[in-house]
C-alpha cells in the first residue's frame, strides 16, 4: 500500500526550526519527484518547496528561500523540509507529495498525498 506520513510539525515561536519529514513506504521515492506544500485556514494549498529525483530543489514561494531548505535520503526513504526563521505567516498544515520524477507547482499533477502535519508559529 503506497503511503506517505509526515512528521514533525508543532508550535514553535517565531525566529525558531522545525523540521519536517516525508517518510513513504509501500514505494521506493528514488524515481519520484517530492513537493511540499502547505494549506492555511481559508487558504488556497500552495507548493512550497520541491525537489527532484535527482535532487534539484525549486522554491515557489521566494520568502522562503534562505530560510527553507529540503533534502531527501533515498536510503531512508525520507525527504525532510528544514524550516529556519519561521514566521507567523508560516502557520499551516504541511503536506508532501509525489509525483514521477520532475517537480511541478500544480499540486492537481500529484499522485500520492501525506495526511498533512500542523506548524504552528505563535508566541
Amino acid at each position: 500500500q503506497v503511503q506517505l506520513v509526515e512528521s514533525g510539525g508543532g508550535l514553535v515561536q517565531p525566529g525558531g526550526s522545525l523540521r519536517l519529514s516525508c517518510a513513504a513506504s509501500g514505494f521506493t521515492l528514488d524515481y519520484y519527484a517530492v513537493g511540499w506544500f502547505r494549506q492555511a485556514p481559508g487558504k488556497e494549498r500552495e507548493g512550497v518547496l520541491c525537489i527532484t529525483s535527482r535532487e534539484s530543489s525549486t522554491y515557489y514561494v521566494d520568502s522562503m528561500k534562505g530560510r527553507f531548505t529540503i533534502s531527501r535520503d533515498n536510503g531512508k526513504n525520507t525527504v525532510y523540509l528544514q524550516m529556519n526563521s519561521l514566521k507567523p505567516e508560516d502557520t499551516a498544515v504541511y503536506y508532501c507529495a509525489t509525483r514521477f520524477f520532475s517537480c511541478s507547482r500544480d499540486k492537481n499533477n500529484y499522485d500520492y498525498w501525506g495526511q498533512g502535519t500542523q506548524v504552528t508559529v505563535s508566541s
